[in-house]
């Protein structure tokens, strides 16, 4: 098995965590990406390792909700109204899973990838460089008072039977725990054991260094296509030169999906539009970090400042920045947070590998030596180690203990 040569195909937190698993293993591992690590979606994530993060947007209600939802300024889903008519076919398949039966599968399978997470950092990074950047944690749902928050029952009713009960607090002591809160934030669901990443961006070029401190090989260059003989992959090129290989990790994301369509496997994935905003030099801090319910973002305390990352918005792969959704990062930031002073603002833009299903592809395709590892959402930092355990083990002979099934990618073959 130590023979084997694996190309790993981007270096984002899944791809880093692949390969250092891969060489635990002893295999001979090159890690390819187009650009530095770190640098992608794994730069502008909401740093939170979040464990109870099993719930899907696609719950029951969403279906008639939806239309409504894009027409109010006051909601965090945006659309870029020209691209709909791309959007529509993917749109309709992930639509369809907003009922009961699918939400419940979806978020059986999401726990078995985010339940472990802080384990699954401190698993991969113990005795490395990288550890220092892994915090523990408690994560805060702010709710505006009782009734917001029993509006959220039924996530809240499939979070606790997963095992996640988290603490009320309400009133005068919200402020106790969270002085930095608006008085009109009137209760908090505080879930325990969680963690947060202080810096992503530096914490996966660590991870990338550490794979090349075991003997792994960093290569930037653009990945063109896989070669493929008799059936499986024989080489990655890229625009350096051919890289020759027994396995193949696809981790790069969003750009994942046109890599493997010759394999006949034609993803229904679509980039949400994900946004942050970094106020440098705050003035004040949250204590840990908390998603802000009624704008669907995370704000989260970081070496940097105080990020606030989330909201969606659908519109393809355009590198310009959409200014509705942050102007309204901007107002709810404002109104949760009213004495937040700082120095200066940063804007972000990245793009989520969102499948049609909320569930990401790991595994292999069709026999080919090609191993999906991608397609997470919102949940990519949270759940890239334990991916990057699994496809690694899954290389290696190492059968996970674990069932894969839900991510086969095979369930979309033609």
């Amino acid at each position: 098995m130590s023979s084997q040569k694996v190309v790993v195909i981007g270096a984002g937190i899944v791809g880093a965590a692949s390969a250092i698993w891969l060489r635990r293993a002893g295999l001979e591992v090159t890690l390819v990406d187009r650009a530095a690590p770190g640098s992608g979606a794994s730069y502008g994530n909401a740093c939170l390792l979040a464990r109870c993060a099993m719930v899907p947007v696609t719950v029951p209600g969403l279906l008639a909700k939806g239309p409504r939802y894009l027409l109010d300024p006051e909601f965090p889903l945006f659309l870029r109204w020209p691209y709909l008519p791309r959007l529509l076919p993917w749109l309709a398949r992930y639509l369809g899973h907003a009922n009961d039966r699918d939400t419940r599968r979806i978020a059986t399978a999401l726990l078995s990838i985010t339940g472990d997470s802080v384990d699954q950092h401190k698993a991969l990074t113990d005795g490395t460089p990288a550890a220092k950047w892994v915090r523990d944690c408690d994560y805060s749902f702010v709710y505006r008072d009782r009734a917001a928050f029993e509006a959220d029952s039924y996530a809240w009713s499939l979070r606790r039977e997963a095992g996640f009960l988290p603490e009320i607090v309400e009133g005068g002591a919200v402020r106790e725990m969270e002085p930095i809160l608006s008085d009109e934030m009137q209760l908090l669901a505080v879930n325990k054991d969680h963690g947060f990443i202080l810096n992503p961006a530096h914490y996966v070029r660590d991870l990338v260094a550490q794979a090349e401190a075991m003997g792994a090989k960093y290569l930037q260059a653009e990945v063109k296509a896989l070669d493929m003989a008799g059936g499986r992959v024989s080489a990655v090129d890229t625009d350096l030169g051919r890289l020759p290989c027994d396995r193949v990790v696809l981790s790069a994301g969003v750009w994942s999906a046109e890599l493997i369509r010759n394999l006949g496997l034609r993803v229904p994935l679509e980039a949400e539009r994900g946004y942050h905003l970094l106020f440098r030099e705050p003035s004040q801090l949250p204590n840990n970090p908390m998603m802000l319910t009624e704008g669907k973002f995370v704000a989260t305390p970081m070496d940097q400042g105080l990020r606030c990352a989330g909201v969606v918005e659908f519109g393809g792969l355009s590198p310009v920045k959409s200014q509705k959704p942050l102007s309204f990062l901007r107002r709810t930031t404002r109104r949760s947070f009213p004495a937040l002073r700082y120095s200066h603002e940063e804007e972000w833009l990245g793009f989520r590998p969102s499948p049609s299903d909320s569930l990401p592809l790991i595994g292999e395709v069709r026999g080919s030596g090609v191993y999906t590892a991608f397609g997470h959402q919102h949940i990519g930092l949270t759940g890239g180690p334990k991916t990057g355990r699994l496809v690694a083990d899954m290389i290696a002979g190492n059968w996970p203990n674990a069932d894969v099934g839900p991510f086969d990618p095979m369930r979309f073959a033609d």
